[in-house]
């Protein structure tokens, strides 16, 4: 039998058209993970106001981004599932190349079935991680460890794929073993692979004057009822600046993707870029350490409108360092997350 993992992103609209946006928000904006209000009350405002109009509007973004990368990097489609499917293809290369080292000299090893799968799912959108775990199953996998691909714990994200897991087992006659990692923010290889992207990016282009790391916001309601989210990015924050030895004044953490009237964690991205561009702050380095891949909100709202932010404010110079993507040593830091959970005996 096999062991199966499942690497877990949000997931996005199959195409960068109106349509196929409106699909994908209706799914995303249903779930009560994502929003808290009331279901009738929401209901109303989802269909009445957010589905007619914000597709229109958000769409022309999507189309910016699709089939485009950074620096003219060659991405097929949607960035998020484009640098997805890397990181698996690769992180199925690592269990390969180990299994095969230690099956050398064995005759036929090459015909052997894999002990390890590497695959995906979305928690919005497809693939869905019911009909992933049914196909593993049909092909011989019988235990499972889900990476969310969120490296800080909230609600809003790991907790809605808590949810389909539970609707899994729920529903499943012979319930499979399922290990879902909750959180891997203080993983020493993460920040280790967080850092080693900043110190590149200043080998190439020196230090700017400050380091901002933009994080996805939340409501601030869901953290007055125990969402660790705000304390988790707090924590990263701060290892990333102790491995860079960057004195306080030197780096802010930030929150972006605000959505509604709701106050959401602060300080606000758009608007601390806004203050130090009028302040006399000439450059800026941003990263954005709760996305394990760049997707809309980095390519799009990060490397772009943020930028507008910063110059119109008066700022110089705003540089982007993209997510971890499928970089070594982050595909290094999820191989070491997910052979934690895994039993003892699957080692490739």
């Amino acid at each position: 039998m096999a062991h199966a993992i499942i690497l877990m992103n949000l997931g996005t609209p199959v195409e960068p058209t109106p349509a196929a946006v409106r699909r994908f928000l209706r799914e995303f904006l249903s779930d009560p993970r994502v929003v808290e209000i009331p279901r009738p009350v929401w209901q109303v405002i989802l269909n009445l106001f957010v589905l007619p109009l914000r597709p229109a509007r958000i769409a022309p973004a999507y189309q910016e981004i699709w089939d485009h990368g950074l620096d003219g990097e060659a991405v097929t489609g949607s960035p998020i599932t484009y640098y997805t499917l890397r990181q698996v293809a690769l992180l199925q290369q690592r269990f390969d190349a180990l299994a095969e080292g230690e099956a050398s000299g064995s005759s036929g090893s090459e015909n052997n079935p894999r002990e390890v799968i590497v695959t995906h799912a979305m928690t919005y959108g497809a693939p869905k991680l019911a009909d992933t775990i049914a196909r593993l199953q049909a092909e011989g996998a019988d235990r499972f460890t889900i990476l969310p691909l969120y490296p800080q714990y909230s609600a809003t994200t790991t907790g809605a794929i808590y949810d389909q897991v539970a609707d899994v087992i729920r529903t499943s006659r012979n319930v499979p073993d399922i290990t879902v990692v909750h959180d891997y923010w203080e993983h020493p290889l993460y920040i280790e692979a967080l850092a080693n992207s900043v110190r590149e990016h200043w080998e190439e282009h020196g230090p700017a004057e400050k380091l901002l790391m933009s994080f996805h916001g939340i409501p601030k309601a869901n953290i007055r009822k125990g969402d660790p989210y705000y304390r988790h990015c707090c924590g990263t924050a701060e290892r990333l600046a102790a491995a860079l030895a960057l004195p306080r004044d030197k780096w802010e953490i930030t929150f972006q993707s605000r959505f509604g009237k709701a106050e959401w964690l602060q300080p606000y991205t758009d608007k601390t870029l806004a203050e130090w561009g009028r302040a006399g702050v000439a450059s800026v380095d941003v990263i954005c350490p709760a996305f394990s891949a760049d997707c809309l909100e980095t390519l799009e709202e990060i490397a772009v409108e943020n930028r507008a932010n910063f110059i119109d404010a008066g700022g110089s110079e705003y540089r982007y360092i993209p997510a971890l993507n499928a970089r070594e040593d982050h595909l290094i830091a999820i191989e070491a997350i997910v052979r934690e959970r895994m039993p003892e005996g699957f080692s490739g």
